[in-house]
């Protein structure tokens, strides 16, 4: 077992790209040749969590949240992220990041806290744009299916929960071969007629190499004509936050007691109460201020987020309830999560969640 092929399924579902530009995902130190012997996940990867990797005999660190985030100048161990990179260099441990770029997919961090309260009809609270493109090209009639399943089969044609979608229309397409060339239909020198189809996919702005090179390998001509356009279309699937709905209607305080249950918190800062039944809930996982005005905007009766500043909370207006659980709690789960999709992706292998709380924020109660 490689580190790249534990690295290619955490990108299938979290695919780099998608993290935010102020992010460091991915390989942060080792390097994806290296056999792999075993997996430890875990929200932070601290000097303690390096140290209980080697204990446990694994070379590959899977955290949340990315050790290095800003750059490194020196290294030198004057601090606790250059003593935890040290430690893994010297320890030829690989430690990956998958952070911004977990939270942005509709089957992530917020899925996994969702779920957790047991909302229904989830959708992405915060749904990005520019990040589709279509995929214009013309086909001989003959092969259009072949061509079709490839680019399927590159990820093209996902809308919602539909896949394989495509539109295409008929017409006559026309070129000549000129000398030199080896063309799939007519003769060199003379203008070709050719019954092609038009197939339109719309696709993943980050798949684009991988599509077109698929489309160009299953297509028969020699010189392929194709078009790719940018689209600026929401993309419902990717984005920030997620909305949903509760099975039924719940007090604040019967709500607020099942939050501190669910999460187990020992406190939870939140703005006044409404008076009003909670039905409707947003959430956030890590620091989720910036989406406050877009939980109030979609009806929100509970904002579950964390690292709310004290102004911030006036932001909820008596309209809903903001909730700051902390950013830890807020994510706790996903260290589980991401140990069970590697576990069900490699059933045989170690995989193993860190036992080391790395939580730096402690409450006497």
């Amino acid at each position: 077992m490689k580190i790249a092929q534990i690295i290619q399924e955490l990108e299938a579902l979290a695919p780099l790209p998608l993290q935010e530009s102020y992010d460091n995902a991915g390989l942060l130190t080792g390097l994806p040749q290296w056999e792999c012997k075993g997996v430890l996940c875990t929200l932070d990867a601290t000097e303690e969590v390096v140290k209980e990797a080697i204990e446990k005999k694994c070379n590959l660190i899977v955290a949340h949240h990315p050790i290095i985030f800003g750059g490194l100048k020196k290294i030198n161990g004057k601090n606790y992220v250059e003593r935890a990179v040290i430690a893994a260099i010297k320890n030829d441990i690989a430690i990956y990041a998958i952070h911004t770029n977990l939270d942005n997919v509709a089957h992530g961090v917020n899925k996994v806290i969702a779920d957790k309260l047991g909302l229904i009809n989830t959708s992405i609270l915060s749904p990005k744009e520019n990040l589709l493109k279509k995929l214009f090209v013309f086909v001989p009639l003959e092969q259009v299916e072949k061509v079709r399943d490839a680019i399927f089969n590159a990820g093209a044609g996902n809308i919602g929960n539909y896949s394989e979608c495509s539109f295409g229309v008929e017409g006559t397409g026309t070129f000549k071969a000129n000398e030199g060339t080896n063309p799939f239909a007519g003769e060199i020198g003379s203008r070709h007629h050719e019954k092609e189809m038009k197939i339109e996919a719309i696709f993943p702005a980050w798949l684009e190499n991988k599509i077109v090179s698929a489309m160009i390998k299953a297509h028969p001509y020699e010189e392929v004509a194709y078009d790719v356009v940018a689209l600026d279309n929401i993309f419902q699937k990717v984005g920030s936050g997620m909305i949903g709905y509760l099975h039924e209607n719940m007090g604040e305080q019967v709500f607020l007691t099942k939050l501190k249950s669910d999460f187990g918190l020992s406190v939870i800062r939140h703005t006044p109460l409404t008076g009003r039944p909670v039905q409707k809930v947003a959430v956030c996982g890590g620091a989720g201020s910036f989406l406050i005005s877009r939980a109030l905007n979609a009806g929100a009766d509970f904002y579950i987020t964390a690292d709310v500043k004290y102004h911030e909370f006036f932001d909820a207006d008596g309209r809903m309830v903001i909730a700051d659980i902390g950013h830890f709690e807020s994510e706790q789960f996903t260290i589980g999560f991401l140990a069970a999709l590697l576990v069900e992706k490699f059933p045989t292998f170690a995989v193993l969640k860190s036992e080391i709380q790395t939580n730096p924020v402690q409450y006497f109660t």
